[in-house]
């Protein structure tokens, strides 16, 4: 539940004392190896019109149409045991005959995609996606949903259990059984995981936490999991609720699927979706900080301060979601770059890294936007409006096309939060404006009296009111605008050094390469570098240089022998030919910013600390 000051209760607290529900799916994993879920849908009135339905087209929080209903299989309904007929009405959207009710309808989806964004069945695990396995009662949405989550009748089933923020009507906590939600929005906010996992649960400000780990994790340090998310988790919720304290929900589930080699997440309301790889995970005796597991933590504490941030706090074109089409809106720099800004910060904040650790992630973020071309022809505001189109659909072009709200959105925020703190005297900075938003929008929300989308062009106007300092100047170079951040001169004003440690001296091709099963592939060309004006490509296969094998790890050790305007012969192989090409090799000209304290940094060099 919404946790505020007038602490209100959502209604579906109360579901369980409730009677039939309006709404009900029943879920059943009816064939694993052919990876099918079957769902009955119940209506108890439906339209005497007709009753419509509609699969979401997409998911909030993966910004691109993915149209899940092209994966229901077959599809009948009925009504008093006599069939009831109906027909498809658009490609996600059907709708049945008028019947007196209750009427359900029968349906198979084909869950075969292993990520946090739809469905995947197999005998090693079940998870779902409401919005891509519940058809959407048009009409009924803000009505009580109940969902039974049935066992699989599979043998190698009989250890499974379920994972879910959805609130138990008819079910054990993670038992099989049945589920409630206030309307249709609130279902889809809950994935559900189903399988035999590992389990621990935590308090955060007296908020319950369980952390899930599906997949196979031999040796793996749980406890020490736990005790780096409930510091994460406790800073993040003091930050917005300084004196009370309260998390926004009344418990909380990471759930994260383990693979040989992966990564992604997804936020809700009350629970993330996680997928990570193996070695990015703790193990017992091993308590050096890895590279992948402060990666992972960085994920789990991004997915986090959503809950706030988009899930609450949202922009006005997401309240409510337009779930069948595109929903357009220029401040996800704000929503994505922002909780990108303090997804690591969290991990300072709360003593999990040390400030050597975050200034060298920072300054891998700056190397990143420092190198695409595209920061130069796109904003991030455009950025974000163009999600649909160019972010969520990225080719080899990507990094001389676009830039990304993410990493960019995070150095404005960075920028953002130095300039309030300097011009302020440090009496403001992005700490508060993003308190503001949250008392202003976010904190009652999902309350009966609802709360409101932060518009289009407010943001602006609320930074300035918080700090009294203008910000037009700052928008129109930044984020309306394509110029770069002045980061080395706002990082010097706190104490830390801002150094770029290209090696000038080495040569290289200006590509982006992939290791593909031992051969060097070409992902992206580089505006302007040596392989561009040579004529290299994407997906060119690089075969030897002056006559010596290019190895699949790339032409790096090859190219140490060379200087800056030797001409070598590269054959590549594009499609089946085999092609000769003579590069001039330019110096590498990538950026490779360093970030350091420096010797004697002054007091504001702790600014990352509160």
């Amino acid at each position: 539940m919404l946790h505020s000051p007038a602490r209100v209760v959502p209604a579906v607290v109360s579901a369980a004392n409730l009677g039939v529900a309006p709404v009900s799916y029943r879920i059943s994993s009816s064939d694993l190896g052919g990876h099918l879920f079957t769902v009955a849908l119940t209506v108890v009135s439906p339209d005497p019109d007709g009753q419509s339905f509609a699969l979401p087209a997409w998911i909030p929080g993966s910004y691109m149409i993915r149209e899940f209903a092209r994966h229901i299989v077959r599809l009948r309904a009925e009504s008093g045991g006599k069939k009831i007929s109906f027909k498809k009405t658009d490609k996600h959207t059907w709708q049945a005959a008028p019947c007196a009710g209750p009427l359900t309808v029968h349906y198979e989806v084909y869950a075969w995609d292993l990520s946090v964004r739809a469905a995947h069945l197999d005998r090693s695990h079940g998870f779902f996606n409401s919005s891509s396995v519940f058809l959407r009662v048009l009409g009924q949405e803000q009505q009580l949903h109940e969902v039974d989550i049935v066992r699989p009748g599979d043998a190698a089933c009989a250890g499974w259990r379920v994972a879910t923020a959805l609130p138990e009507r008819n079910a054990k906590r993670y038992g099989f059984g049945t589920y409630a939600a206030s309307g249709y929005d609130e279902l889809i906010d809950h994935p559900v995981e189903m399988g035999e996992f590992v389990l621990s649960t935590f308090t955060a400000h007296g908020v319950p936490h369980d952390i899930v780990i599906s997949g196979r994790t031999p040796n793996l340090d749980l406890p020490r999991l736990a005790q780096d998310l409930k510091k994460i988790c406790e800073a993040q919720i003091a930050f917005f609720e300084p004196r009370s304290k309260r998390a926004p929900m009344q418990r909380y589930v990471f759930m994260t699927f383990v693979v040989g080699n992966g990564y992604g997440g997804l936020e809700h309301r009350a629970s993330t979706a996680l997928i990570c790889a193996r070695s990015d995970l703790p193990v017992i005796g091993k308590a050096e900080m890895t590279d992948g597991y402060r990666t992972y933590l960085g994920l789990c504490s991004h997915e986090y301060f959503h809950t706030w941030n988009v899930k609450r706090i949202k922009p006005a074109a997401f309240a409510p979601y337009d779930l069948q089409n595109e929903n357009y809106t220029s401040l996800l720099w704000l929503f994505e770059g922002f909780t990108s800004y303090y997804d690591d910060l969290f991990l300072l904040r709360s003593g999990v890294i040390d400030i050597s650790a975050y200034l060298s992630l920072l300054g891998k973020t700056v190397n990143g936007v420092l190198r695409g071309s595209g920061r130069k022809k796109q904003s991030v505001a455009e950025s974000s409006f163009d999600t649909w189109g160019k972010y969520y659909r990225q080719d080899e072009n990507a990094p001389n096309a676009i830039v990304s709200y993410y990493t960019k959105g995070s150095l404005i925020a960075l920028a953002l939060d130095l300039t309030l703190r300097a011009e302020t005297g440090g009496r403001s900075s992005l700490d508060s404006v993003m308190q503001v938003l949250w008392q202003r929008y976010g904190r009652e929300f999902y309350s009966p009296a609802g709360g409101r989308g932060l518009g289009e062009n407010e943001i602006e106007a609320l930074i300035e009111e918080v700090s009294g300092c203008r910000m037009k100047r700052f928008f129109d170079r930044y984020v309306r605008g394509t110029e770069d951040l002045p980061l080395d001169s706002l990082l010097a004003q706190v104490g830390i050094a801002y150094s770029d440690t290209r090696k000038i001296a080495v040569p290289g091709l200006g590509v982006r390469l992939s290791n593909d099963h031992g051969e060097s592939r070409v992902a992206s060309v580089y505006e302007g570098g040596a392989g561009h004006r040579a004529g290299l490509s994407a997906d060119d296969r690089l075969v030897a240089l002056d006559g010596l094998r290019i190895p699949g790890s790339g032409p790096d050790g090859l190219l140490e022998r060379y200087r800056p305007g030797d001409s070598v012969t590269l054959h590549v192989f594009r499609r089946d030919e085999l092609l000769e090409l003579r590069v001039r090799l330019r110096a590498d000209d990538a950026p490779q910013v360093k970030l350091s304290l420096a010797e004697k940094p002054p007091a504001a060099a702790n600014i990352f600390l509160r």
